[in-house]
């Protein structure tokens, strides 16, 4: 029986109870297609500030090097906000894709039948949405130097740098190229060429990659336009292509087009080594212990594990199946509570994956 290695990374807040129930389902899908998991939990972010004083401490990278996937749920915490902010939850994140060299993220936004009304926008607009954010990751503003905070002639200055090199932008541009290839076929990029030097490069390198891959459609737009858009026709779009720092707004606000940012995975790649799979929402210190997580993107990102992680695509199959079957049953947790739906709480949905599985 074939087996593999999963570093799971529980983190903060309601993590440790989507994990549970992701844990719970993958046991369950590796038995029925016959491989293993053998899984090596560690912690990250405040659960491993508690521990050891450093959101990222050196064994839990070293455990996520040796895997062969990385499942990690949330981090952060109120409690740590005032910590400089190299030793908090947010830095170990930054931390581990930096480390694993995890330089592609991918957030896919499809919408779901069901779900069609928990949406804010209207169903004329969403329905049939099907699209892939492609964010750079690993440069940009969160990663340039110099960064920092300056005293002088009675005044604070705070300042980032936006910086990206051509093989940078090249990398995640193939990547982005090769995805639109095998989906619709069409590619849009998104920067502020208008008003950035950095951008500037970020076009001409795209136009430069797109010339390698003749069957696909590439567009431009400026970040502002592309926010409007996503909005106002987002079935206009198939593979979106974006540096970091837009990435992250984008990817949220195309997150909300599905009516619960609780729905959404993410898997995070490099050239080499295990990729990490993560839901988009954060840790909801708010709800955390309270049985009222939404689990479905925990399992949803375990899905994606399975597909993109270990080409386990049958089993990936059966856990997406499960979550439409449940969704269409009526069933929902409180963020996507509707009229003539039944409310579950996390470890309820959970069993109720478990049987449809």
């Amino acid at each position: 029986m074939t087996s593999y290695r999963i570093t799971l990374l529980p983190g903060d807040g309601i993590g440790p109870e989507i994990t549970a129930v992701a844990r719970h389902l993958l046991d369950a899908v590796s038995a029925r297609h016959s491989f293993s998991l053998i899984y090596d939990e560690q912690p990250i972010g405040g659960a491993a500030i508690d521990r050891s004083g450093e959101p990222l401490p050196e064994s839990t990278l070293a455990a996520c090097r040796s895997a062969d996937a990385v499942l990690l749920a949330a981090i952060g915490s109120p409690r740590f906000d005032a910590l400089p902010r190299e030793q908090r939850p947010e830095t170990g994140l930054l931390g581990l894709r930096s480390g694993l060299g995890l330089f592609a993220n991918l957030r896919p936004v499809k919408i779901i039948p069901a779900l069609i009304g928990a949406s804010t926008l209207r169903p004329e607009v969403i329905t049939g949405v099907d699209l892939l954010v492609v964010r750079e990751l690993t440069g940009g503003i969160y990663f340039g130097t110099p960064k920092g905070r300056v005293e002088a002639e009675g005044r604070v200055r705070a300042f980032n740098t936006m910086v990206y090199a051509d093989d940078e932008i090249d990398r995640i541009a193939r990547v982005a190229f090769q995805l639109a290839s095998e989906r619709g076929g069409r590619l849009c990029s998104v920067d502020k060429a208008n008003v950035l030097d950095v951008s500037q490069l970020w076009r001409d390198r795209v136009e430069l990659i797109a010339g390698d891959f003749p069957q696909v459609e590439l567009s431009h737009l400026y970040v502002d336009n592309a926010a409007m858009q996503l909005v106002r026709a987002p079935r206009q779009f198939d593979v979106l292509l974006t540096g970091n720092l837009f990435g992250d707004i984008l990817s949220d606000e195309a997150a909300m087009l599905t009516g619960s940012i609780g729905m959404l995975p993410s898997a995070s790649l490099g050239s080499a080594g295990p990729g990490l799979f993560e839901p988009v929402h954060g840790s909801a210190p708010d709800i955390a212990g309270a049985d009222l997580a939404n689990p479905m993107a925990m399992v949803l990102s375990a899905a994606m594990m399975l597909r993109v992680g270990l080409k386990q695509e049958a089993a990936a199959s059966d856990l997406e199946a499960a979550v439409d079957r449940v969704l269409t049953a009526g069933y929902r947790t409180g963020d996507l509570m509707a009229e003539g739906c039944s409310l579950l709480g996390c470890a309820a949905m959970g069993e109720k994956l478990l049987a449809e599985l």
